[in-house]
């Protein structure tokens, strides 16, 4: 099959130099110096601990002249990037045409399938410690790679969604095909929500958050709250999600932080109100107490 990978930062950039690696065969759509740099030298994937790889890029292009035709779409773009996306999406999909949001911000690909009616657009999320210091290399802080993905509804389930789990399980990638994709995004929410909600509070990295604290404990009452949203929303976790994500915080390497962390500390856009903000709103809206994210949020602007 074709992939497509759309934006080519951390998640984007170690998932296109995993599936190129692999010998798969996937385009890869950039902007600005991250384009540059990926056709002059390709991905520089930087595992933890081990010696650097570059990994060559075959088709790389910009948004406005991609003209490929992938089978499956990656789209790894922050969520405040999503509307200059759309045009390209709708010249590239067709009917046949996977897309699969690996995105932060809950309720993604419900959101886009609206806007996309042609192609399939799942839900999707990735579990992985990764950074984009320069353009067109990425960093890999930890052994984590997880891709989870699926349809909404069962009667929107194809079987090429098989073919890229096993497609990823090839390039070294973990998949999790996923029958109950609102309750796993969600959950992956869970962690990465109160995750930059406390490491933007705090201005704190991971190694804060791993021992008993002020920070710990703020970290832990956001995940309770939102678990609390999530049995409002007639999606409750099927684990202990405090402990779940605990033990993936203590794994990470203690300089290890968020990408809406990083974005607000060089200045450029970020995800504050799809991460922070919009716990609020749903907490307005199902009726459940946001205290905690609230307060953050007043701190940071929001005025509901």
């Amino acid at each position: 099959m074709r992939y497509g990978v759309i934006g080519a930062g951390a998640v984007g950039g170690a998932l296109a130099a995993y599936l190129l690696r692999a010998g798969l065969c996937c385009d890869v759509v950039a902007r600005g110096r991250t384009l540059a740099a990926l056709r002059d030298k390709g991905i520089r994937l930087q595992p933890e601990s081990k010696k650097a790889l570059h990994v060559p890029c075959g088709v790389v292009e910009d948004p406005e002249r991609y003209a490929g035709r992938p089978d499956v779409v990656f789209l790894t773009v922050k969520g405040y990037a999503l509307p200059s996306v759309l045009p390209l999406l709708r010249r590239i999909c067709t009917a046949q045409t996977v897309v699969i949001p690996l995105l932060n911000i809950y309720g993604t690909g419900e959101a886009l399938q609206k806007e996309l009616p042609l192609p399939l657009v799942t839900d999707g999320c990735v579990y992985i410690a990764a950074s984009a210091p320069r353009p067109g290399e990425v960093e890999l802080q930890g052994d984590i790679f997880r891709v989870v993905f699926g349809a909404r509804k069962p009667v929107d389930a194809r079987p090429v969604l098989a073919l890229v789990a096993e497609d990823l399980r090839c390039a070294g990638i973990e998949p999790l095909l996923s029958e109950h994709i609102r309750r796993d995004t969600l959950k992956k929410y869970a962690y990465t929500s109160p995750m930059a909600s406390a490491g933007l509070y705090f201005d704190a990295d991971a190694g804060r958050f791993q021992r008993e604290g002020p920070e710990r404990a703020l970290f832990i009452s956001l995940m309770r709250e939102i678990d609390a949203l999530a049995s409002a929303m007639g999606t409750p976790f099927d684990v202990d999600i405090v402990r779940t994500n605990l033990a993936i915080l203590d794994a990470l390497a203690p300089d290890a932080s968020t990408s809406m962390q990083r974005d607000i500390r060089l200045g450029r856009p970020s995800e504050m109100d799809g991460l922070l903000f919009a716990p609020v709103r749903l907490g307005e809206r199902y009726g459940v107490p946001t205290p905690q994210y609230r307060a953050i949020a007043a701190r940071f602007g929001f005025t509901g």
